[in-house]
């Protein structure tokens, strides 16, 4: 029954966007009536997953009539696609809410019913591929998602910068559908059978099980946006609306992580090599997001690039788990797998979070750069909070969730110095990480100080405002989530433990409270909520007591000071970025100042993505040079496609 359910509503999420295409291209008609479903469908697919038989509905799956030659529809659901199961639906639902704020069909004619149409198609699409027990119809419902993702991207397709960013995604996407297919193929041989997520493929070769777990880790981190595979990523969610943008980093790039950790599950017992690729792409992946997005001054790029840092941080925990596996070390596996979980729910709600206050900037101060906001705290007072919320979150900071499954990470690697088995090699990761999080502390403080602080750069920024209702109320949703999960872990404790069972059911007998007691989590968070709440009404209330002045600060002598003499997001992090210029790759303009009175000059500074502008595109550009030559073939004489396709015919014959 609860397959059933979960069948329909992704095809309710699927369909919500189609009654749009019959209402009037100006009327918020078809808009409210696509959330209505959204939102309906989203409520009945959680209670679906939350008050179920798991270990029921797995063991029958569901097997419809529905079938193509190649394979039947099959559904199965455990402990395991349940947990990425909830981000869709309350991502989906939330951002649909946001949407009539931030995209309302009277200001988008155009475009608004394209992107409510793909945006239930990508939710119940996303839906189908966890759901899927078939490698034909994972297949099929991943290329839909891709497919629908690219619309998503393009909405605002007249633009130049945005069909750029599409077909880069159109193509990576492509490519990491090519190598699943290639993956499913091999599955299929060595398997007999189109199942899916085979458990323990006994007595492979050595050379099977290493084709697969590359071509499966090149298929889902193309998705996840794992380095270097991740060139799509920093401009697509720049350029998509950013409810699009929340939609995607927060609950797509999930689903190349769960990709990732079914595919390791297939050896049994995989070998240890794997757990150390593991770790290296996502310490290499954390390492270098966080570095890009700390230079960047669009700050949807920014929060593009912490994207990557993020998962980074759970591949790694993920590599954690596959180690623990491969030397029979439980405990490793338990903080591991439950520190990768927790963090890509975390990553669900802070990240979208974020995204949508960035579209709030974007609504009332129409810019994404950060050196034209300014002093948004007094104009913005409410996405300011928000937003100051969801950067502590990310950053780790306790008493929010960000924090908890971080350390869930930190304790699993400590514990690689003890025991039997003990892999001291390993703990390197810890400061690796503690550096991590340092650099996401001076990002988040860099975009908090660029955009709230201070005076408007611009007169855009003097002249912004909070958004509507319907932009805010998911804000505050997610915020409230971030606090709920942070301030008491041990909600989550149990369904924690269920999807790491259903990942290696030999995890039943070490439960995560078993090994660590979450409680003192809450004892800390408490007070430290209750202080920052104190503090903060301790400073509401000076600043409405403490008259008005027209004093002036200090000025340093100079008798005019201006917005533009404030520090700017480039010149805080300028030290940072000297640092690593190596790994940066800055592109600067320094001003030529020449004579006494020298005219005005201009100082610019851009960070490109060092993978994507100076490696990939110059690479494709000399094939498509090379391919030019290829012309030739396509003379359009009809006489020839008739030879070539004698060719073809004699060639399999003789292959034959």
């Amino acid at each position: 029954m609860n397959m059933l359910i979960l069948m329909a509503t992704a095809i309710g999420l699927i369909g919500s966007g189609v009654p749009g295409l019959f209402c009037h291209r100006r009327s918020a008609t078809g808009q409210h009536l696509a959330m209505a479903i959204n939102v309906a469908a989203s409520a009945v697919g959680m209670a679906a997953v939350l008050w179920h038989d798991i270990p029921r509905v797995a063991a029958e799956g569901w097997h419809p009539v529905c079938s193509l030659p190649i394979g039947k529809l099959a559904l199965s659901l455990d402990d395991m696609n349940a947990w990425f199961l909830l981000p869709i639906f309350l991502i989906s639902a939330l951002g649909s809410i946001y949407g009539l704020g931030y995209w309302p069909q009277r200001k988008h004619p155009v475009d608004g019913r394209k992107l409510r149409l793909f945006w239930g198609l990508m939710s119940g699409a996303m839906v189908l591929v966890v759901l899927a027990a078939n490698s034909v119809w994972f297949l099929i419902a991943w290329e839909i998602m891709a497919l629908s993702g690219y619309f998503l991207l393009t909405t605002e397709d007249g633009r130049p910068e945005v069909r750029q960013s599409g077909w880069v995604y159109f193509i990576a996407t492509h490519l990491a559908t090519l190598c699943l297919i290639a993956f499913f193929v091999l599955l299929r041989i060595y398997s007999g059978s189109f199942h899916l997520w085979p458990r323990a493929l006994v007595g492979l070769p050595v050379g099977v099980l290493t084709a697969l777990f590359l071509l499966g880790l090149i298929g889902f981190g193309f998705k996840a946006g794992l380095v270097p595979l991740h060139v799509w990523l920093p401009a697509g969610h720049a350029n998509a609306p950013s409810h699009v943008s929340a939609l995607f980093s927060g609950v797509m790039l999930n689903m190349g992580i769960y990709g990732i950790m079914r595919v390791v599950v297939t050896a049994g017992r995989p070998p240890l090599w794997w757990g150390v690729v593991l770790i290296s792409v996502g310490m290499l992946s954390a390492f270098s997001g966080i570095t890009w997005a700390m230079a960047q001054r669009d700050f949807k790029r920014l929060l593009a690039y912490s994207s990557i840092e993020n998962i980074g941080i759970i591949t790694t925990g993920l590599g954690l788990a596959v180690l623990g596996l491969s030397v029979n070390e439980p405990i490793w596996v338990a903080l591991g797998l439950g520190g990768a979980l927790l963090h890509t729910l975390n990553h669900s709600l802070f990240k979208p979070l974020l995204f949508m206050g960035a579209g709030g900037i974007i609504h009332g101060a129409k810019t994404r750069d950060m050196e034209s906001l300014g002093g948004l705290a007094a104009r913005m007072p409410a996405v300011f909070r928000l937003m100051l919320l969801g950067s502590a979150a990310i950053a780790a900071l306790p008493p929010l969730n960000g924090f908890v499954s971080e350390m869930l990470i930190y304790l699993g690697f400590f514990q690689t110095l003890h025991g039997a088995t003990a892999a001291p090699w390993a703990a390197w990761v810890v400061p690796a990480l503690a550096l991590v999080g340092a650099i996401a502390l001076m990002t988040f403080v860099k975009l908090t100080a660029t955009c709230f602080v201070g005076q408007p750069r611009s007169a855009t920024a003097a002249g912004a405002h909070d958004p509507a209702a319907t932009m805010l109320w998911p804000m505050v949703l997610l915020a409230a989530a971030c606090v709920l999960v942070g301030a008491f872990p041990v909600l989550l404790m149990g369904l924690l433990d269920h999807a790491i069972a259903a990942w290696v059911p030999s995890h039943r007998s070490i439960p995560l409270v078993g090994i660590i007691n979450v409680w003192w989590i809450t004892a800390l968070a408490l007070p430290l909520m209750i202080c920052s709440v104190g503090i903060a009404w301790w400073v509401h209330h000076c600043r409405k007591s403490v008259p008005e002045t027209s004093v002036g600060t200090w000025d340093c002598g100079y008798a005019a000071p201006r917005s533009r003499m404030q520090y700017t997001g480039s010149s805080l992090m300028q030290t940072m970025a000297m640092i690593f210029r190596r790994i940066l790759w800055r592109r600067e303009q320094p001003p030529r100042v020449h004579g006494i009175f020298p005219p005005p000059a201009d100082y610019a500074c851009n960070t490109p993505d060092p993978l994507l502008d100076r490696v990939a595109e110059p690479a494709l550009k000399k094939v498509g040079h090379i391919l030019e030559s290829a012309r030739i073939l396509q003379s359009g004489a009809a006489q020839l496609y008739m030879l070539y396709i004698l060719l073809i015919v004699l060639i399999l014959l003789m292959i034959r």
